[in-house]
């Protein structure tokens, strides 16, 4: 699965933080979801306009993200 496929970000909307594509659900708020232990049919039938694969590529965004940062050693 390519994340760029459900995932977009237009300064037009939501001032260009990602979304998924054709909605205005941001991928943060998914991603906080998810975190606090929401199901992905939970988030189904909150948000009727996302799709499963919207939902994973959420995660595969935040996974790309994370793993091309830039992380300094504190030197303290």
């Amino acid at each position: 699965m390519n994340w760029q496929d459900y995932i977009g970000s237009d300064p037009a909307i939501l001032f260009g933080k990602p979304v998924i594509k054709g909605t205005r659900i941001p991928v943060d708020l998914i991603l906080e979801k998810l975190g606090t232990g929401e199901t992905i049919e939970q988030l189904l039938n909150a948000y009727p306009r996302a799709t499963k694969e919207a939902l994973y590529a959420c995660l595969l965004f935040a996974s790309d993200t994370v793993k091309n940062e830039i992380v300094y050693a504190n030197a303290g």
